[in-house]
């Protein structure tokens, strides 16, 4: 265990000094602006990021359009069902309509027979 050492205040301070003397050669070294490497890169993002605004307003174009036609059909379907409610209703009271005028003529048959009868 001899290579262990027991580091004072000074050696400490002189590491800390070195590590910020490395971050800030690490931030210095960076590229300029108008590097011609950092200027691909951006255009590269812009292009990236015009790509995905694309595809982002397809997408919503393609919503918009499904909500559109689920709207369409759900309109048709009502509409349909409306007219085949009316369409039922209207059989309906035709049927009652011709079951009341059976009855009327059955009773009025009672009628006419009952007074033949007298």
């Amino acid at each position: 265990m001899s290579g262990l050492k027991d580091k004072g205040f000074g050696d400490r301070l002189s590491a800390a000094k070195d590590a910020k003397q490395a971050m800030a050669k690490k931030f210095l070294k960076r590229p300029a602006i108008d590097d011609p490497e950092v200027v691909a890169r951006r255009e590269e993002r812009a292009k990236l990021a015009a790509e995905r605004d694309a595809r982002l307003r397809e997408r919503k174009e393609e919503r918009a359009a499904e909500k559109a036609r689920i709207a369409a059909e759900s309109e048709a379907k009502i509409k349909a069902d409306a007219e085949e409610k009316a369409a039922f209703e209207e059989r309906t009271a035709r049927e009652e309509a011709t079951r009341e005028q059976d009855a009327k003529a059955a009773r009025d048959a009672r009628y006419a027979a009952r007074k033949a009868r007298k």
